[in-house]
């Protein structure tokens, strides 16, 4: 079913592609503080965390891509491939029940 809202499906992919774009910028980030030998030693826990930093945007883009797409919230969930963000997602639906 197409969204029934239009500028609504408009405004998720913009938003999607804001979140690739936050996305490409924190790629860009980490790369550079790994590239200091000594920062990237000293806190390596803590730039694993632009790793699961980009993959969430991009898993939140996708949701909005497939959600302007004219998907049901349920089905543009269902693909998400990190367990916690699917889990937060679904129960944010759940409410709506």
């Amino acid at each position: 079913m197409p969204n029934s809202q239009p500028l609504a499906a408009l405004l998720q992919s913009a938003i999607a592609d804001e979140l690739r774009h936050i996305s490409d910028l924190l790629e860009r980030l980490a790369e550079v503080l790994v590239g200091d030998e000594h920062f990237a030693s000293k806190y390596l826990d803590q730039l694993q965390a632009f790793d699961l930093l980009v993959q969430c945007t991009h898993e939140s883009a996708a949701v909005l891509d497939r959600l302007s797409a004219g998907d049901c919230a349920h089905d543009a969930v269902a693909p998400v491939r990190l367990g916690h963000i699917q889990d937060r997602l679904r129960a944010a639906l759940a409410q709506a029940a």
